[in-house]
């Protein structure tokens, strides 16, 4: 009879594989809650050689995740949550999705060169080409001022079209 190997890996769930039992423990630290946001948004993309360069609009999904900053074994005490969706919601819409939605996103560079008549009521002006990679990092270091101490942005996911997308994760 072959003999059992068991190697814990700090972990909860225990899996067989051969001969071997290998335990490996799930933490706070991979636990997770995502909200999504939907938001109509248009831009231009300078220096594109493509149609990108003409100004365009997208139904854009952004999926915001967050997770908590320090980890535990243990259940979630009561109420039993990470945090709640409808305060995660009220400081995206605030923070982005108000400054996105229905918005004209173009860069100093494009607004330089082109320059276009548009109302400063719907134009937002970044400091960098509004692609879906930027506008990322435009929103993860807004959302990262903004969270509480308590709570870790964990990964961003921004749909520019239904089957493109630009992510963000932490380390």
């Amino acid at each position: 009879m072959a003999s059992r190997i068991k190697i814990s890996l700090k972990n909860e769930m225990t899996a067989y594989f051969a001969f071997f039992q290998i335990t490996v423990l799930t933490s706070l630290s991979m636990l997770s809650v995502t909200k999504i946001f939907r938001f109509e948004m248009a831009h231009a993309l300078n220096g594109y050689q493509g149609p990108c360069r003409f100004i365009h609009g997208h139904s854009y999904e952004l999926h915001v995740s967050i997770c908590p900053v320090h980890t535990s074994h243990e259940y979630i005490p009561a109420p039993g949550i990470l945090y709640d969706f409808k305060e995660l919601k009220k400081l995206v819409q605030e923070t982005v999705i108000s400054r996105l939605d229905h918005h004209l996103v173009l860069s100093a560079e494009y607004m330089e060169k082109e320059k276009p008549q548009q109302t400063e009521e719907n134009l937002f002006i970044m400091d960098a080409e509004p692609s879906a990679e930027n506008l990322l990092l435009w929103i993860r270091h807004n959302l990262l001022i903004i969270l509480p101490a308590s709570i870790k942005l964990h990964a961003l996911r921004l749909y520019e079209t239904k089957d493109s997308y630009a992510e963000w994760r932490s380390e």
